[in-house]
């Protein structure tokens, strides 16, 4: 082993004599033959700055750990609109029905209005081609005899105020007979008066007649005579008390006449008012029945028309779900999709729940678009190049299916206008620009997996404090 070993650096010896004797050779020879190719690829004899450029690195690295970095959170979103009509929308139909012909096919552009396809009927309700005709007929059927109501139901007011004035007549005829009996009676009562004061006179003449008979200073025919005078007073007070006893019995039928008069009346006009109400009362119910009809009849009407679907707004016929002529359609199915062709473009992203108290209103994001060149530093948005910006318009506070929070950013109006060539759902790439930290700072942060400086932008802090 011991001669195996000195073997060994023998020959290691030798070889590096032979090799110190072949360099030896090699660089004699260059010089002699000046080749300035092995000068150049074997550096022999010349010095190396490597400590020199170590340290001009180094400071470097040190220098460039000091420049300001802008924390940003990165999300991925898909450019939409917050305005919900100018997102697609479905074209449904009201009614069922087959469709007779297409007016547009996929891709094609259209305006508000514009038909979209002829819808045909499959309800026997409605198969009836002079429809409308018929129930407009209906209508005007209607419509007489709602009028002919009316004119009875006037007929009876004038009849009712006929009457009226009638009553107010036979009132007024009665009232002067009435007021004519009370004068008769009040007459009779002066008559009565008289003869009870003129019974008087006689019954003292009787009595003194009594007395002067029976002293002998009148004979009995003058007696007789007087008793005559009296007896006819009494008959005459007697006629006179029968009299003024049928004045008021009369003046109590005259009111009893003017009762009966007035009950008359009221009886007949309470039965024209009552076929003056039934006729309001039909002519009510008529035109009850007419607007039933005339809302029957613009049905019919609004849904011929729903017959051609139309466009709700301009845009492109994307979707059609239906292919041939005479396939049905049921009751608000979805026949094709409209993509409004003038959106104000926004973009939905979606931050994870660690970021989203970073995430304010009015916050500054930058944006690179699917499809759209770019050279993005992300700590260093001022040197990028094809990023546009956007600001945070809104952020839903409940968490999505995919376990993250949708946030809507419109565009800056302040910088340079988004792209035109913009499309719904194409991807975009989000970067919310955060506080500005040194490059060291943000190096730590990382390795120690803390999250982003909770900022706010100064415009959110001014209206807080408004």
């Amino acid at each position: 082993m011991k001669e195996t070993y000195q073997n060994n650096i023998y020959k290691d010896k030798k070889v590096k004599t032979t090799y110190k004797y072949l360099n030896e050779d090699f660089e004699k020879l260059t010089e002699e033959h000046s080749l300035h190719s092995f000068s150049k690829i074997y550096r022999i004899g010349k010095s190396r700055n490597i400590k020199l450029w170590f340290t001009i690195i180094l400071f470097a690295i040190i220098a460039v750990l000091f420049l300001p970095w802008t924390q940003n959170i990165n999300a991925n979103g898909n450019i939409t609109t917050i305005k919900q009509e100018q997102r697609p929308q479905e074209i449904n139909t009201v009614l069922p029905g087959k469709i007779v012909k297409w007016f547009v096919k996929e891709g094609d552009y259209v305006k508000t209005g514009d038909t979209i396809l002829q819808l045909g009927e499959i309800k026997v309700d409605y198969f009836d081609p002079q429809l409308l005709e018929r129930t407009k007929s209906q209508i005007n059927a209607k419509r007489n005899s709602a009028d002919a109501y009316e004119s009875k139901a006037a007929a009876a007011q004038a009849q009712t105020s006929v009457l009226a004035a009638g009553r107010s007549l036979k009132q007024a005829s009665i009232d002067n007979k009435i007021e004519q009996q009370k004068l008769k009676v009040r007459n009779d009562e002066t008559d009565l008066v008289a003869i009870n004061n003129e019974l008087s006179v006689y019954k003292r003449q009787i009595d003194a007649g009594k007395i002067m008979l029976d002293s002998g200073a009148i004979s009995m025919i003058d007696f007789e005579k007087r008793k005559v005078s009296y007896q006819n007073a009494v008959a005459k007070k007697i006629t006179a008390e029968n009299k003024l006893s049928q004045s008021r019995q009369e003046l109590i039928n005259l009111g009893i006449e003017q009762n009966i008069s007035v009950m008359d009346y009221n009886d007949k006009i309470s039965k024209a008012d009552g076929d003056r109400f039934g006729s309001l009362s039909s002519a009510a119910a008529t035109e009850a029945d007419i607007s039933k009809l005339e809302n029957t009849y613009s049905s019919y009407d609004i849904r011929n028309k729903l017959y051609y679907v139309t466009a709700s707004q301009s845009g492109q016929i994307t979707k059609a779900k239906k292919a041939g002529i005479g396939e049905m359609l049921k009751e608000g199915e979805m026949i094709a999709e409209i993509v409004p062709d003038k959106i104000d473009y926004a973009v939905e992203m979606y931050v994870e729940p660690m970021d989203l108290p970073l995430v304010n209103k009015g916050q500054k994001v930058r944006f690179v678009f699917d499809g759209i060149p770019a050279i993005v530093f992300s700590g260093w948005p001022q040197g990028s190049f094809g990023t546009f910006g956007g600001i945070i318009s809104a952020y839903e506070t409940n968490v999505s299916s995919n376990g993250k929070f949708r946030v809507l950013v419109i565009e800056d109006t302040t910088e340079k206008k988004w792209p035109k060539n913009l499309r719904m759902g194409s991807g975009a790439k989000g970067i919310a620009l955060l506080k500005d930290v040194p490059i060291y700072y943000e190096l730590w942060r990382h390795i120690n997996g803390f999250p982003p400086d909770f900022y706010k932008p100064s415009d959110t802090n001014k209206d807080e404090k408004k």
